[in-house]
């Protein structure tokens, strides 16, 4: 296992971190954990190096936090930094920070929690917590030994999330990024912004959804199988953020033994600007052949924002081409409902057309947002 510095922390933390929201579960029911196969697999990682250990307030149902404090007993608590989430939809007054934070130590059965999360920030949420005294809440519970460090998870465009960068001394955040996402919200741009603020940054959805590694179509993996090094589809995935140095860790939602053994050999691997130029061509080919499959050429340059209405253009076209690279429009709606606010949906679309005189692409917005509104609804 690899180490790195995260940040101005000073921490010397695995590159790769245990994700605890996709756990085993029992009877297909996420909220129902394998506890004794969930803690048997978590302490394994650990053994095997990974010192990270990340979950959430709402994952599995809401079980997630509790089984990751009996999985960090008898010794692992102090082997690992545990990380959790403030659940930034639930907060309604500076109070509701307190009670959150401290039913989380309760549940992880810990005194103190060391990289606490403001949870999926959105301009909404952002301003919310603002209004609400975020920062008196961080600095008290710094000083009163309930957290240790302070960061954010961010799911919206880059402008907010260099703006949430400036407001406050962080020590982490959290981004989506892989490398069929380098231009998806905070992206290749607000990795490096982050980083160069002394910020530990933490990469989420590495598979895109496990996308990059299962079902792999042929003609990819006949790409991958030209390398001079032989990787698994997942371990390309990693490398290709584990090659960055502004990366501090990869988050990976393992549940299966033989995905930690195969993470954690990449992990004892690549450093810093290590892959070739060969390995970074072939993951151009295979970005080109997943991209040769959207459904709409769409860059995500922005030049057709802001919508008179708000609708999010090419946040409404990423979703819809997720779905389509990946052949799974289920999935891509749950993501579209749950990170496309309502006011932000294609569905608000009022044909005014101004946003196709400003698109460089020449693509059929107007037409195209119907596609979105069909796939995914209201």
């Amino acid at each position: 296992m690899l180490y790195r510095k995260f940040g101005n922390t000073g921490e010397e933390l695995s590159i790769l971190g245990y994700g605890c929201m996709r756990l085993p579960v029992l009877e297909g029911d996420d909220a129902k954990i394998n506890e004794e196969e969930a803690i048997r697999q978590i302490r394994y990682g650990i053994d095997k190096g990974i010192n990270y250990i990340d979950t959430a307030y709402p994952y599995h149902g809401g079980n997630s936090e509790a089984l990751v404090g009996k999985a960090l007993a008898d010794g692992y608590r102090e082997k690992v930094k545990l990380a959790t989430k403030l659940p930034s939809w639930s907060v309604r007054s500076r109070e509701d920070m307190d009670k959150y934070l401290n039913r989380q130590l309760d549940r992880l059965n810990t005194d103190c929690i060391d990289f606490y999360l403001l949870h999926a920030l959105n301009e909404q949420r952002w301003e919310n917590y603002k209004k609400h005294g975020v920062f008196d809440f961080i600095k008290k519970a710094k000083e009163d030994g309930r957290i240790k460090y302070i960061g954010f998870s961010f799911h919206d465009e880059l402008p907010l999330f260099k703006e949430i960068v400036d407001a406050y001394d962080w020590d982490c955040c959290l981004i989506q990024y892989n490398f069929m996402d380098e231009n998806f919200q905070a992206g290749t741009e607000g990795l490096k912004y982050a980083a160069a603020k002394g910020m530990g940054v933490l990469i989420m959805e590495p598979l895109r959804g496990g996308y990059l590694a299962k079902d792999v179509p042929d003609e990819i993996m006949d790409i991958w199988n030209q390398a001079d090094e032989k990787r698994s589809p997942a371990q390309w995935a990693m490398s290709f953020l584990w090659n960055r140095p502004e990366v501090g860790i990869v988050l990976s939602g393992m549940n299966d033994i033989s995905q930690i053994d195969e993470n954690v050999e990449a992990a004892g691997k690549v450093q810093p600007e290590s892959l070739t130029e060969k390995d970074a061509g072939l993951i151009e080919q295979v970005k080109e052949i997943y991209k040769s499959r959207m459904a709409v050429n769409c860059t995500n340059c922005q030049y057709c924002m802001p919508c008179p209405v708000g609708v999010s253009i090419p946040g409404c076209f990423g979703f819809l081409n997720t779905g389509a690279m990946f052949e799974d429009m289920k999935y891509a709606k749950g993501q579209y409902k749950t990170f496309i606010l309502k006011d932000n949906r294609a569905s608000n679309c009022i044909e005014c057309g101004v946003c196709e005189e400003k698109c460089p692409q020449n693509i059929e917005i107007r037409n195209m947002l119907k596609e979105v509104v069909k796939e995914f609804g209201d």
